[in-house]
């Protein structure tokens, strides 16, 4: 049995609480979503079978939606009453999505949120095709839209995200990586979607330059949370009541915070045994408890949420000079939704 690791946010109790936040912003933005879940369908559409089918197996395998959801309340948030944010949410869905085919392609994930992943039913091949069939029409909605801002804000993101992909290739299995290169790659590779999404809302809206800033660095301090704690949940044994898997990311000689803290702080002989794990990739039976229970030795787990609350408070306190309301105390609860979740 895995050895038990804290869960972000402690109790059962704490982590529905935080779920009912991301419900309450979805049940805020219900008119808009319907239209972003529609446009999504249509835009899927394609005449070769393989397309729809996969995509529409992605979209539709248990995600909250979370990134497109930014896009519509920064809009709302900032104002905006036109229409122009549902085709651009539903871009960003697509580069999330994309990205997601891809990644679990390069990682040879056979699972995604407990359930198979779309590779292992459709293959490495159609996983990669489909996903460049999202960018493009991405890029598509993008261009309809008009603005080279927003262009510029999405192409970018979707450039960014590549880099901290082939730039967490790269640490892969190496415990020399610092925090500071495991910061950048979580900045690139989650946490720029995220201010991406929300800094769109700002520019459809024609908020002032600050403003957009400001949704910007609300976006991005909110994925590297985000981030933060999904690396932390990947050693917690609450995934395994959840039906999830526990320890992708150590069989995949991941360094992510948690491994770099551990890794830091240990004697010799626990450096010896992240070598051969991580870097070696000899991994043997009861190796990934070993691991867990050296995390909560040096209370790496605890650290790495500790963090992620610093950068939930950070990204909380960019909303201030929005206008209080609803959207803006539901994005508030978002972001604590973010750092208690379990899943």
């Amino acid at each position: 049995m895995t050895v038990a690791a804290p869960a972000p946010g402690g109790t059962p109790e704490t982590g529905a609480a935080a779920a009912s936040a991301l419900d309450r912003l979805s049940e805020l933005l219900a008119d808009d979503l319907a239209r972003v879940n529609q446009t999504i369908v249509e835009r899927m559409d394609s005449p070769v079978a393989v397309i729809p089918q996969l995509a529409g197996y992605i979209v539709a395998s248990g995600g909250k939606r979370l990134r497109p959801l930014l896009t519509l309340a920064s809009a709302r948030l900032s104002g905006y009453a036109g229409s122009r944010q549902v085709a651009l949410a539903t871009a960003v869905e697509f580069i999330h999505t994309a990205t997601l085919l891809h990644d679990d392609v390069v990682d040879e994930s056979a699972m995604r949120r407990g359930k198979p992943s779309a590779n292992d039913i459709f293959g490495n091949k159609s996983s990669v095709l489909v996903g460049d069939f999202l960018f493009a029409r991405a890029f598509r909605l993008m261009v309809e839209d008009g603005s080279l801002a927003v262009l510029d804000t999405l192409s970018n993101a979707a450039a960014v995200i590549a880099e901290g992909e082939v730039l967490q290739l790269s640490a892969a299995h190496d415990t020399e990586t610092t925090e500071d290169t495991y910061l950048e790659v979580i900045h690139a590779k989650t946490a720029e979607l995220f201010a991406a999404a929300c800094e769109v809302g700002g520019l459809v809206a024609g908020r002032a330059e600050a403003d957009v800033a400001a949704l910007r660095s609300f976006g991005m301090n909110l994925g590297v949370a985000f981030q933060l704690v999904d690396d932390v949940l990947d050693y917690s044994a609450l995934q395994a009541r959840l039906g999830k898997s526990v320890g992708d990311d150590f069989r995949d000689g991941k360094m992510t915070l948690p491994v770099v803290l551990a890794f830091q702080a240990g004697s010799e002989d626990e450096r010896a045994f992240w070598r051969r794990t991580m870097e070696e990739q000899e991994i043997a039976e009861g190796d990934l408890d070993h691991a867990i229970a050296l995390l909560r030795r040096h209370a790496a787990l605890d650290r790495s949420v500790a963090m992620a609350r610093r950068y939930a408070a950070d990204a909380q306190a960019c909303l201030a000079r929005f206008e209080d309301g609803p959207m803006r105390q539901a994005l508030h609860d978002v972001v604590d939704f973010c750092v208690d979740r379990d899943y």
